[in-house]
């Protein structure tokens, strides 16, 4: 999520924090194959 969603930014308060990550995170759990394609990379069978 930093890379993709909340990282280079300025944040205009703590509420505007909470709102992006907010988003952010609504974002990722509405594309599941983002989370599932982590799990099939070769070094995250390496534990």
């Amino acid at each position: 999520m930093r890379d993709n969603w909340l990282g280079n930014r300025v944040f205009k308060s703590y509420a505007d924090i909470l709102d992006h990550c907010c988003e952010a995170w609504n974002t990722l759990i509405n594309r599941p194959w983002r989370i599932m394609s982590i799990g099939l990379r070769a070094w995250a069978h390496g534990f």
